[in-house]
């Protein structure tokens, strides 16, 4: 198998999407069930990574920034499970740049042979802060290796979509290549395993604006064309999106992980489950 759609395909499909009048709309995919059904609904982009994966084994997703599996390994094994269920749909791999054990152009062309079409950074480090934030920065393991991967994906003619955190961020993601700038908010809101404490929609639409006009202005300076989309915190179900688009100028989608597959999950599983509790036991004799 080789990468199914080139770089210049599948921005030429997002932007026929935009021309349409319709937002692109990424998924995030723990299993082939939900990669195969996002597809069905309509999905421009599929993006697995370990996260998905503990996600839907019911632990949070910021378990995949910890030091529980090999975030690179998992992935290549999830290629398996999904790729082959999914057949229109562009699916991204989210990769590990500060990985210490592989030679990243080396594991690149391997993400290209499974039939990836893209990546995006993910673990990231731009979800750490403070003093153990500043140690990794330090010790060479920081975002910075996470910009060199996307510029590296980009050279091989990957599809990339890097999760950024700000504004400056953005502008080196761009300057790297970053086909489509995702604004990462934070952990995804509600649920039984999402966060509790995010921004107000206000507040992360604000954000989000801030994020999108600093990429686009560099995109500008080079000449470049990009997507913008937000993704996670405040923004967990379709009216905080479309809430927060109203507030927003040239916001081109958003990219759904929780929001798409574990929190539909959650309510879909208890209600059927309540449902059939309900049935009443045969009186016949």
């Amino acid at each position: 198998m080789s990468m199914k759609f080139t770089r210049e395909e599948v921005m030429d499909k997002l932007q026929e999407t935009i021309d349409a009048g319709d937002p692109i709309i990424g998924s995030g995919a723990g299993t082939g069930i939900s990669a195969k059904f996002a597809e069905r609904g309509g999905t421009d982009l599929i993006i697995i990574y370990n996260s998905g994966r503990y996600r839907m084994a019911g632990r949070g997703s910021h378990a995949g920034l910890l030091a529980y599996g090999d975030a690179n390994e998992i992935v290549t094994e999830m290629a398996g499970e999904v790729i082959p269920v999914v057949e229109e749909t562009p699916v991204l791999a989210g990769v590990h740049a500060t990985d210490p054990f592989r030679e990243m152009d080396v594991f690149l062309d391997e993400i290209k042979r499974l039939g990836f079409s893209g990546v995006q950074n993910f673990p990231t480090h731009g979800l750490i802060d403070g003093k153990f934030g500043e140690e990794l920065d330090d010790l060479g393991l920081g975002y910075d290796k996470e910009i060199d991967m996307i510029e590296q994906a980009n050279n091989r003619g990957l599809l990339t979509a890097p999760y950024v955190f700000d504004e400056e961020q953005a502008r080196k993601m761009v300057r790297a290549g970053g086909d489509v700038i995702v604004a990462h908010l934070g952990l995804t809101r509600g649920g039984d395993i999402g966060n509790e404490e995010v921004s107000s929609l206000d507040q992360s639409s604000k954000r989000v604006q801030r994020i999108r006009d600093a990429a686009v202005e560099e995109a500008d300076s080079l000449n470049r064309d990009i997507f913008v989309i937000s993704h996670g915190g405040a923004l967990a179900e379709p009216e905080d999106v479309a809430y927060s688009m109203e507030q927003t100028t040239g916001i081109h989608g958003f990219f759904g992980a929780s929001s798409v597959e574990r929190l539909p999950t959650e309510r879909a599983i208890q209600a059927q489950v309540e449902e059939f509790k309900e049935i009443a036991l045969g009186q016949a004799d």
